[in-house]
């Protein structure tokens, strides 16, 4: 079948993730979310993933807020299933790492039923008529420990065909998984018919997991991913949290020696980590996460940053990079 991901859809390399918009670690103020994200738009991006579980509502709310004054077509839009919320007038301040998210709670239920129900009440929290891609939000073994081969059952079972029918049927134009790993990505591919993945910090300067397994299985497929996480929650951008915890030491000097041979070269870290990511064939976009005005205009500014080409060759010969991995030209 032709992809409804190929060719130049979706549009450009960079994207924004809106998991800090649903206040991730900290609040954000309210004047400061729209104007993120018309940073965003103002600087060509057309690409916003967001999820009913950023903020219990609040990112979705957020951006809907944003993108309702754009023309539908003009832009894509991604959001996620297999969490539904539900109204909690006594929901606690902090909970997941989300700081004063709306007054929602949220339960899994990967099942086909819940899977249309949420993109009904992502339409009407957003405040739009349609989503372009929607991805089964963390059916893996990081979220659900020893239960996540039961989740991912159901999740091939009930969400996995509704998405199928729903893109068939012109509702989305593309569906996969939304995770922080490869095997579920593997899986899937055995089980179902994905268009797409949002692999979150598994192929960045630090990470390359889905290097060797993923991307060869995707490309033979015509699947293409969309990379999240690509400064590892903070570690590769002058922070020290790698997976949204402290990051081991070994890390933390390996990303000072990738920022020192960037320096050499006059490269930011960031402006590496972005182009990296998107020199691989497979990958449709990378979509890091800003918190203000200014964190957007600087990835918008990284990702067209000029590298000159010796820096890659030489992070190989440091061992930093693998040998065969793809580098901007």
């Amino acid at each position: 079948m032709t992809r409804a991901v190929s060719g130049h859809w979706p549009p450009g390399k960079l994207g924004c993730g809106g998991a800090p918009l649903g206040n991730l670690f900290a609040p954000i103020a309210e004047a400061e979310a729209p104007a993120t994200l018309r940073t965003a738009w103002e600087g060509g991006v057309r690409h916003f993933d967001t999820a009913p579980f950023y903020g219990f509502g609040l990112s979705e709310h957020r951006f809907g807020a944003v993108l309702r004054e754009q023309d539908r077509d003009s832009f894509v839009l991604s959001t996620k299933v297999g969490r539904l919320l539900t109204a909690d007038p006594r929901a606690a301040p902090v909970r997941d790492n989300f700081h004063h998210g709306l007054n929602f709670d949220c339960r899994f239920d990967y099942s086909a039923d819940a899977a249309r129900r949420s993109l009904e009440d992502s339409c009407q929290r957003l405040g739009l008529g349609s989503i372009d891609i929607a991805y089964i939000h963390d059916p893996a073994e990081d979220t659900h420990g020893p239960a996540w081969r039961e989740m991912f059952a159901a999740a091939m079972k009930g969400a996995a065909p509704a998405l199928t029918r729903l893109r068939e049927q012109g509702v989305i134009r593309a569906w996969g998984l939304g995770v922080n790993t490869i095997e579920t990505c593997l899986m899937t591919l055995d089980q179902a018919d994905p268009d797409l993945f949002l692999v979150a910090g598994r192929y960045t300067l630090l990470d390359q997991t889905a290097l060797d397994r993923l991307f060869p299985a995707c490309a033979a497929r015509g699947v293409k991913v969309v990379l999240g996480g690509p400064y590892n929650s903070g570690l590769l951008a002058g922070g020290a949290t790698f997976n949204y915890g402290a990051a081991p030491a070994a890390l933390v000097e390996r990303a000072a020696r990738i920022g020192r041979i960037c320096a050499g070269f006059g490269v930011a870290l960031k402006a590496a980590a972005l182009q990296f990511c998107a020199a691989h064939p497979v990958v449709a976009a990378v979509i890091p996460g800003a918190r203000t005005p200014a964190e957007m205009a600087e990835n918008i500014a990284m990702m067209a940053a000029p590298i000159p080409p010796a820096l890659w060759p030489a992070l190989k010969q440091e061992g930093l990079l693998p040998e065969h991995a793809p580098t901007p030209a």
